[in-house]
């Protein structure tokens, strides 16, 4: 059985080397091949074999490291996160808001220096709660990594506030051991207090600034009614839940109303609002027998639809599965990053040891009490939350505002590769033109029954999915021909189509593909056939197996999107490349209007996927676009393969991206999404790197011998909280920033 991909959430992680653990411990349970932690959303996108893998234990053994992982796979499942999530939110609040109380009244007795009595004692019941009670959760998971022999964020938390904690009690308890010395018996409870109020404050803002990265989530699955009103069998009306829904059930829709699955109209008509799966703002009539989608929104009329995809089958589910997906994946460099992170934990702790060494060594009558300082400021100071969360909270906030626009991202590296793209290959039909074409005429040869050979074509060509065929079959239909039976209907990839009709051998197809079997032309044919080319006309052949029976000429309008959006990509540094299995004059004609001076005219499957190798032999990063089952081949061997959202479900089963309008300016807007994301990106990284560097030696204080300047704990755990509410701001200026 094939391995299954799920996405499942995971609490209690608070940094990168959380993620590291997570991994580790998910990747060593049997059946399970693959495990991307994500920091920013807190989930899990997990590759296993559903047949050998216990989830039940998968989540017993991630329980035993310390984190916990939610099994939510019905299709309540949304609602049942967004539940959990803001159950541990409000906790957060609760807590964060108790330690304030504590801790401001402590900081105020510490820095007053007005002598009040029994104030260390006041300072030790202030604290208490704060350290022992409201931050209990880094001490057990400091425990619990330490009992798998790792280190984390609670680990650097756990030991920076406990010593100074503990230090504190002792020095209040047994004062004289330092007095006897000549030396104050200093505590630093507002110290331990304020490190953990300051992190759990920066955890609920990051919380709530990790929330709203993920909104076009929460859009998305807004757009999902709860109830709906069936049809029984009566003629009756029932109000049913959304889940209760089945195929081949008929729905009302009233006014206003949010359409609950994909379906057809039965009956009635209206104009509806697609928009927010679209991105196309203009209202589409719906009448008898046209698709609705899951989500969009009914304007003024009523129908009713019989339902044909539910649950988690329609458009709309699988673009929040592919969103979730996404944002779950891992960059390239978000791994290297996760690596650094593994090691960074024990190099704090080994840094924050050799300070206190250095310190008491070399630290005179006071060494062991500023030693101690700066030990506890190097742990407050160094956790690695901002470096864990840099790239994450990027690719979310860049995934959701792509989900936002019509642009649907399958993964992270697809995300972070877009920005090298510099070459664009496009195919023509449906991709460039509108995907509507139309028939002009259709020729018979001389002396052909054109009644029969007109319902045996229509015959031909039903059964295919190719928009030629289709504008053939239209045609036919509106003449009032009545397709012919035919058998034995194959489809040949990239050529046309062949079936048999009273024990002949028919075939539909290109020019290339009727030159490449021979096939006799009558003079008269070729006529058409030239003038049909003259006007740019793509020309399909209907043959027996030896000679020309008729053909039919069809134009496909350009899109008017196509030629700005090519323009566009051209002021950005990219070559387009127009690639289509039409004839040279076609191409030449289409390829002038949309503004790309390379193009290459009938190419079959493989001729376009070699093309694109081609070009990747060039040293260039190509992006391939296409929505038919043809270009299937070419989107596969692409660097970036982009399918048009009104194409095959093929081709956007291949597809890295997806643009569900079919408004080519998307493309533009995806490369610029891409290059401002990995932008951010490098700025988190950058501010990262650059906060730990400076951080870390000045917490050890390396500037004591130079100016007597040792960093306060206090001020060591606000910069710690602030670096990654820092990281996860500068993410959402992605979230609201335009195309």
């Amino acid at each position: 059985m094939p391995s299954i991909k799920n996405t499942f959430p995971i609490t209690g992680m608070h940094c990168a080397s959380c993620v590291a653990t997570v991994e580790k411990t998910l990747t060593a349970q049997k059946g399970v091949f693959k495990a991307a932690v994500n920091l920013a959303n807190n989930t899990v996108l997990l590759e296993y074999d559903p047949e050998t893998a216990n989830i039940e234990s998968v989540k017993k053994a991630v329980q035993a490291s310390g984190y916990d992982l939610i099994i939510l796979q019905d299709a309540a499942a949304p609602g049942k996160l967004a539940e959990i999530n803001y159950k541990i939110y409000k906790k957060l609040r609760l807590r964060t808001i108790l330690s304030v109380i504590c801790t401001t009244p402590l900081v105020g007795i510490a820095m007053s220096g007005i002598h009040i009595p029994y104030a260390t004692y006041l300072m030790w019941t202030l604290a208490t709660p704060v350290v022992l009670v409201l931050g209990r959760q880094f001490f057990i998971g400091a425990w619990k990594q330490a009992g798998h022999g790792t280190a984390n964020m609670d680990t650097l938390v756990a030991l920076s506030t406990g010593i100074a904690y503990l230090f504190s009690v002792f020095n209040t308890v047994y004062p004289q051991f330092w007095t006897n010395k000549g030396l104050a018996a200093d505590v630093y409870f507002e110290a331990s207090a304020v490190v953990i109020t300051f992190i759990l404050l920066g955890k609920l803002l990051e919380e709530g600034a990790k929330a709203n990265t993920s909104s076009a989530i929460k859009k998305l699955m807004g757009l999902q009614p709860d109830k709906v009103v069936r049809l029984k069998e009566d003629g009756n009306e029932e109000v049913i839940s959304l889940a209760n829904v089945q195929v081949n059930d008929t729905l009302v829709v009233k006014p206003g109303e949010k359409i609950p699955v994909d379906g057809n109209v039965l009956h009635g008509s209206s104009f509806v609002d697609e928009s927010m799966i679209s991105g196309e703002p203009v209202p589409v009539e719906k009448t008898a027998g046209t698709k609705v989608l899951a989500g969009t929104i009914n304007q003024k009329g009523s129908f009713s639809l019989r339902a044909e995809k539910i649950g988690a089958e329609t458009l709309l589910a699988s673009i929040i599965k592919t969103v979730l997906e996404a944002q779950g994946s891992k960059a390239p460099v978000q791994k290297q990053v996760d690596k650094i992170a593994a090691i960074f934990v024990p190099v704090v702790i080994g840094i924050a040891l050799l300070s206190l060494v250095v310190w008491v060594i070399a630290g005179g009558n006071n060494g062991f009490t500023h030693g101690l300082l700066a030990m506890v400021t190097v742990f407050a100071i160094a956790c690695p939350c901002a470096l864990g969360l840099a790239t994450p909270t990027a690719l979310i906030a860049g995934m959701g505002k792509g989900a936002e626009n019509g642009i649907l991202i399958k993964d992270a590296e697809s995300l972070e590769t877009a920005h090298k793209i510099n070459a664009i290959v496009l195919d023509k039909t449906g991709t460039i033109t509108e995907g509507h074409p139309e028939v002009i005429s259709l020729q018979w040869a001389s002396g052909m029954d054109e009644q029969k050979l007109s319902a045996i074509l229509y015959g031909l060509e039903q059964p295919s999915e190719h928009p030629l065929a289709a504008a053939v079959t239209r045609y036919l239909k509106q003449q009032g021909v009545t397709p012919a039976p035919v058998t034995m209907f194959s489809s040949i990839n990239g050529g046309g189509v062949t079936a048999l009709y009273d024990k002949a051998i028919l075939f539909a197809g290109s020019s290339k593909f009727i030159d490449s079997m021979n096939i006799a032309i009558p003079a008269d044919l070729k006529e058409a056939a030239q003038a049909a080319a003259e006007k740019a006309n793509t020309i399909i052949w209907f043959t027996d197996h030896s000679k020309a029976l008729g053909l039919v000429a069809i134009t496909d309008k350009i899109k008017p999107s196509s030629s700005a959006a090519i323009a566009r990509l051209r002021q950005i540094g990219i070559e387009a490349y127009m690639l289509t299995g039409d004839n040279e004059q076609a191409a030449k004609v289409i390829a002038q209007e949309a503004g790309i001076k390379n193009y290459k005219a009938d190419t079959s499957p493989a001729d376009k996927a070699k093309f694109v190798k081609e070009l990747q032999q060039q040293g260039k990063v190509v992006a391939m676009v296409g929505d038919g089952i043809n270009d299937s081949e070419a989107l596969a061997v692409a660097d970036i393969s982009i399918a048009m959202g009104k194409g095959t479900d093929i081709a956007m089963d291949v597809a890295k991206m997806t643009l569900i309008s079919s408004d080519l300016n998307h493309i533009p807007n995806a490369i610029y999404l891409s290059r401002k994301t990995v932008k951010i990106i490098r700025q988190n990284l950058f501010w990262a790197f650059v906060y730990n560097v400076i951080g870390i030696p000045l917490a050890a204080g390396i500037l004591y011998p130079v100016n007597g300047f040792l960093l306060n704990p206090m001020i060591a755990g606000a910069a710690m909280a602030m670096s990654s509410v820092s990281v996860v701001s500068n993410s959402l200026r992605l979230k609201w920033g335009k195309l």
